[in-house]
């Protein structure tokens, strides 16, 4: 059997990116250091508009995490405790717990095995007269089926929130995702395609009124400096971080293609490795959908036991997500029994997220290929 070499492969390396862009990042840092403006402002305006057009929004309103987006996009909504927002059981807590911070129930939905992505027919089913918003979930770079979601809620007439936090960039249909709702979310984490230097998000409507309203919460509710019509909150998005955004943002095109390219490398190589014959089942792209694999994400069997094998040679690998929302302890109140919920059951704990960058190489990849292939054929 052929030896493997050594060589170390991360989940994510996010100095590569660095250091190819280094003078660009540090002296967008510098401006805003001179300027001594470091909340809203000139920097954040800027890149608000920036975004918007790139993303094909009217108005794009940044705010202090992608958290914070849908917090905020959910308040300006109107959800208040004893609302239902239906959402993905199969997602980040951030898109269950920002609905049970406003006090609101999140109402859970299965997935589809193929595409990670809530099942419409699910969504169809668990709308109630309570039910307040409709927030689909576009994982690990996918779009969710949006049509059939927005179609749902046109019926009984409720607003859809999208959660983009991971799929900036992604399209549906040729339209951008965070664009098809009344609102939308994407979240400049450090390790998302489009990354700040800490936490960042940001809110894209086609609303004005929806975008009026956000860009008053996210400052307290104010219309004015200390006049406050509402109750809103400190979600603002810092200069620093969208000096930096403005920087990274005319490098996403490229970014995403090479994911993508990588995402058809892996996928080539695993078919040549033939994994399907020991029930590894790869990531898909369904038609009209273009998916910018923030996330490379495999089924397997005996998953748990094939990480540490990965591990052990130096290939970085995460589990996402090893708990569905509704069988969280915070969420046990809901009474969502063992099973109820089965295909996103039975992907949490057969999913695994191999490395996945832009700079990842060919090199690097086959080494992925080779010692999870090899792994499988002596298990």
């Amino acid at each position: 059997m052929k030896e493997l070499g050594a060589m170390r492969v991360p989940l994510v390396d996010l100095g590569a990116q660095y250091e190819s862009i280094r003078e660009d990042l540090l002296a967008a840092v510098t401006r805003v250091c001179d300027s001594q403006r470091y909340i809203l402002g000139p920097e954040v305006e800027l890149a608000e508009q920036e975004l918007a057009k790139r993303l094909s929004a009217t108005h794009a309103i940044g705010v202090s995490s992608g958290t914070d987006a849908l917090l905020v996009s959910l308040m300006a909504l109107g959800v208040r405790p004893g609302d239902e927002v239906v959402t993905s059981t199969y997602s980040f807590f951030a898109s269950a717990g920002s609905i049970a911070r406003l006090g609101a129930t999140p109402v859970f939905v299965d997935i589809d095995l193929a595409t990670f992505n809530l099942d419409p027919e699910s969504v169809k089913a668990a709308i109630t007269p309570k039910t307040k918003v409709i927030m689909p979930v576009h994982l690990f770079g996918l779009a969710a089926p949006i049509d059939p979601i927005l179609e749902a809620a046109a019926e009984v007439g409720i607003p859809v929130l999208e959660d983009a936090c991971q799929a900036v960039g992604a399209r549906y249909r040729e339209k951008q995702v965070g664009t098809l709702g009344a609102l939308g979310c994407i979240s400049f984490f450090p390790s998302k395609a489009l990354s700040a230097f800490g936490d960042g998000g940001l809110v894209v409507t086609n609303d004005d009124e929806l975008a009026a309203r956000v860009r008053r919460l996210r400052t307290h509710g104010a219309e004015s400096k200390y006049c406050h019509s509402e109750i809103g909150g400190n979600f603002r998005l810092d200069a620093m971080q969208a000096a930096i955004l403005r920087v990274k943002a005319p490098h996403l095109p490229h970014w995403l293609d090479q994911r993508r390219q990588n995402a058809a490398r892996y996928t080539r190589l695993f078919e040549e490795a033939d994994v399907v014959t020991f029930g590894v089942e790869l990531p898909v792209e369904p038609e009209d959908h273009w998916h910018t694999y923030h996330q490379y994400v495999i089924k397997a069997p005996r998953r748990d036991e094939l990480r540490k094998h990965l591990e052990a040679h130096d290939v970085g690998t995460a589990v996402y997500y090893p708990v569905p929302l509704h069988r969280q302890e915070c969420f046990a109140h809901l009474g969502y029994a063992a099973g109820s919920l089965p295909r996103a059951e039975a992907t949490a704990e057969t999913a695994l997220a191999l490395p996945m960058y832009p700079e990842l190489t060919e090199e690097q990849q086959t080494h992925v290929v080779e010692t999870m292939a090899q792994y499988l054929r002596m298990s």
